[in-house]
């Protein structure tokens, strides 16, 4: 168990470097009237996927480089329901040779305060072979653009 000062803590939107909106929908409500657990990844995904695209960084079906994820994880700190929107905060807390480490703040409405945050780690791999790539200077220089 962690000590309580290692307890992860909520951010605010100024801790983060880029943002997308997602709304949140119907079918994202669980039983509990608030959206799955389930469902925070999506949104990690397609903020992460969504930067990617628009740098030029992914083009779907023709990138020879392709991230696969081998780490994520999420703290929730307060609920989300429908029909909130969801603003994504992203940034960039390491570049390895062949990874990244990509940071999520989930942002409920106009809230400062983040209702979620979490991580996601992407190994660069050769979209054939699947085995690990050096990530091209390219990449890295604008992957440093969000970065901490």
């Amino acid at each position: 168990m962690r000590a309580n000062d290692e307890r992860p803590k909520r951010e605010p939107r100024s801790a983060y470097k880029h943002f997308q909106a997602m709304p949140t929908r119907w079918a994202d409500n669980d039983v509990y009237g608030h959206v799955n657990n389930s469902v925070y990844y999506f949104f990690f995904d397609t903020l992460v996927n969504e930067w990617l695209i628009n740098q030029g960084l992914l083009v779907i079906g023709k990138s020879e480089t392709v991230g696969l994820v081998v780490e994520t994880s999420c703290n929730f700190f307060a609920p989300i329901t429908y029909p909130d929107v969801i603003h994504g905060g992203l940034r960039i807390s390491k570049i390895g040779s062949s990874s990244v480490t990509y940071e999520i703040g989930l942002f409920k409405n106009d809230e400062d305060e983040c209702s979620a945050k979490g991580h996601f780690v992407h190994v660069y791999v050769d979209e054939k072979t699947r085995r690990p790539i050096a990530l091209a200077k390219a990449m890295c220089t604008k992957l440093e653009t969000i970065a901490r």
